[in-house]
């Protein structure tokens, strides 16, 4: 039985923790020999009941169980805690992750466990474990992580599983830290980024891919800031293309130079994704949260993405900074569209524990949710009923635009004009008619889309049947939406097009519509 358990709660089994297996991986190197051959991980998912991650953990017998705590798994997690305690006191509970590392103070899951490692726990959390396992006994219920010099970390990536590679994203960082300042991020904390030695890297991405690794997410904050090690990356994946292969980086948007380009144009599609942070497009706002952009050369740069790379291009907005207005969000979000990425991430500002924003909480009178995920109620631009009004676009949106189903009935839905604009009223009727932000069924949406199209929007029905009917059809489902009941009965329903590539499913619907569409709009105009 293990002396130590390691656990976290992923939003979703195919997430795999890196910070975990960074533990793991440092448990002798820097708490003494035999800590790692005393520790097992065990990973659960948010949707398991508490008492049975609690009975999984006690069936272990372990002294110290080390939880990994985020923005998106504390609340379960906090029972987590409170049932561990319930039944054995006795177990030490040490505490890591972001969310506990600021305002521990004000946390019930802090008052619950024994400590909480704040900040970096590569090496405080195993020299821990060893005081609690040897003594002495640490004075201190918060330890603040110590930050060593990467070079003495051991790497986690041998501690990916066969399971792991075969059926979960793999999690890697080529650097850690961010130089940039935006307050509404933790990285804006960070004094630089560092890089990891890229010849140390770069092997263990290559054990990694000989062992059938193929999905790679990389989570460092800023993959291009330094080009000449994204340059390496990139040649790496491109020298090992194969038909499976997936890799995601997050890019600082107004910085793409040749070089990178250049290997860039050379990824087939369904390879490569990035995310691209744009959150306000607004100038003033920028400045007023300390983010330095270049927005024509990031809109440059995005227009080159799209037109001239098979990239998969995630962009993101935030709705609800300090002194945005409905109207300049709105301005922002249709340049955005313009520039037509593959996917606009519409996010609503967290105030994340810790992070600098705070300090605009007076001026602009910002009110945040006090549960998780601490989001803006409102502010003084934007008031609680539009915000909520928002918050249900960006859940339409998610639905609708991102989900790669509906290609060409959105070109009739945000068009003519302002796509925000349309897109609201759309977002408004679709509450107003049906009361729900979940649980619709693809054939309900298609129907209701067709509605507000013909009826509210007072577009030709034939037109909207025609555009549907193809978007159905590449879709690949089996349904029978009833605006199409005859449409389809007089069309050959084709296999979709598949993307082969895992960890890209919504990629693939995208690349199946792009495919799909080309079979089936002759088809679908005739059956219209």
């Amino acid at each position: 039985m293990p002396r130590i358990v390691l656990a976290t709660l992923n939003a979703k089994y195919i997430h795999a923790s890196l910070g975990l297996r960074y533990l793991l991986a440092n448990m002798d190197r820097h708490g003494g020999p035999g800590l790692r051959e005393a520790t097992q991980l065990r990973e659960f998912v948010i949707q398991q009941r508490p008492t049975l991650i609690v009975e999984e953990l006690l069936a272990l017998q372990p002294e110290v169980i080390g939880l990994g705590i985020y923005i998106w798994n504390v609340v379960e997690t906090t029972q987590v805690v409170r049932l561990l305690k319930a039944l054995r006191p006795d177990i030490k509970i040490v505490l890591g992750g972001p969310e506990v590392s600021y305002e521990t103070e004000q946390q019930e899951i802090c008052r619950l466990a024994d400590h909480a490692v704040t900040g970096w726990g590569d090496v405080s959390f195993p020299k821990l474990c060893r005081a609690l396992l040897d003594g002495p006994q640490p004075l201190m219920k918060v330890i603040a992580g110590e930050q060593p010099p990467l070079e003495a970390l051991a790497l986690p990536y041998g501690d990916y599983s066969a399971e792991d590679l075969a059926k979960r994203l793999l999690y890697v960082e080529a650097s850690r830290g961010c130089p940039f300042k935006c307050e509404f991020c933790l990285s804006s904390l960070d004094k630089t980024a560092w890089a990891f030695d890229l010849d140390v890297f770069m092997a263990e991405m290559d054990a990694l891919y000989q062992r059938g690794a193929r999905n790679f997410k990389f989570v460092d904050r800023t993959f291009n800031l330094k080009v000449e090690n994204s340059v390496r990356i990139l040649q790496f994946f491109l020298d090992r293309m194969a038909p499976d292969l997936f890799v995601h980086f997050e890019v600082v948007p107004d910085s793409l130079p040749e070089r990178l380009k250049a290997l860039i144009a050379q990824f087939p599609a369904g390879s490569l994704q990035f995310e691209v942070g744009i959150q306000s497009f607004n100038p003033e706002v920028q400045q007023r949260i300390s983010r330095k952009q270049d927005n024509a050369k990031t809109a440059d740069n995005l227009r080159w993405l799209v037109n001239e790379s098979q990239a998969h291009v995630h962009a993101d907005l935030i709705f609800g900074l300090p002194g945005e207005t409905l109207e300049s969000f709105a301005e922002g979000f249709d340049r955005l569209h313009e520039l037509a990425p593959h996917e606009i991430q519409f996010g609503i500002l967290k105030r994340l524990r810790g992070t600098p924003i705070t300090r605009h909480t007076a001026e602009f009178a910002m009110a945040y949710d006090p549960q998780t995920p601490y989001t803006i109620l409102q502010n003084s631009t934007i008031d609680f009923a539009t915000m909520q009004r928002i918050n249900r676009f960006a859940r339409y949106w998610e639905m609708v635009a991102n989900s790669g189903r509906f290609v060409r009935g959105l070109e009739l839905l945000l068009a003519p004009g302002s796509a925000f604009g349309n897109f609201l009223r759309f977002s408004d009727w679709l509450w107003q008619t049906t009361a729900k932000t979940h649980e619709f069924a693809l054939e309900k949406l298609l129907d209701l889309l067709f509605e507000h199209l013909t009826a509210a929007r007072g577009l030709a029905a034939e037109d909207v049947r025609g555009a549907l009917l193809a978007d159905y059809l590449a879709s690949g489902a089996r349904g029978r939406p009833l605006c199409l009941a005859e449409a389809l009965s007089a069309v050959r329903v084709a296999a979709p097009l598949r993307a082969g590539r895992q960890g890209a499913e919504r990629q693939g619907r995208h690349l199946n519509q792009l495919a799909g569409h080309k079979q089936e709009i002759q088809k679908a105009a005739a059956a219209a």
